[in-house]
């Protein structure tokens, strides 16, 4: 049986890297636009597309992790979300996302 690929940890900054893969990222609820669309920050805005009515992209201000495919505009459309909260350190976060493209090895293999 063939392990699922490894979903990377990326920012904002890194979603061009990763044009129609599907990627993790967490970032805080700017804004939320029904029925189907939000806005994060996560080192800069992104734009959200929720294709999945169970989404938790739904307080404004709270930081969500959103699993989904990045689009060819940098958008992401949102496949799974988890509300983490109000309080999130985000250093502790930016530290792992940086990590995980400081020794890729470790955490996926891009080939």
């Amino acid at each position: 049986m063939t392990e699922p690929a490894p979903t990377p940890r990326v920012n904002a900054t890194l979603l061009s890297q990763f044009p129609l893969q599907t990627v993790r990222i967490i970032g805080k609820v700017l804004q939320i636009r029904p029925p189907r669309s939000a806005t994060i920050d996560s080192q800069g805005t992104v734009a959200l597309t929720l294709e999945n009515h169970d989404t938790q992209v739904t307080t404004v201000n709270n930081f969500v992790e959103i699993i989904g495919k990045v689009n060819q505009d940098g958008s992401i459309q949102v496949f799974a979300s988890t509300d983490f909260g109000p309080n999130v350190d985000v250093a502790a976060v930016e530290a792992v996302v940086q990590a995980t493209h400081t020794y890729p090895e470790i955490f996926y293999d891009r080939t």
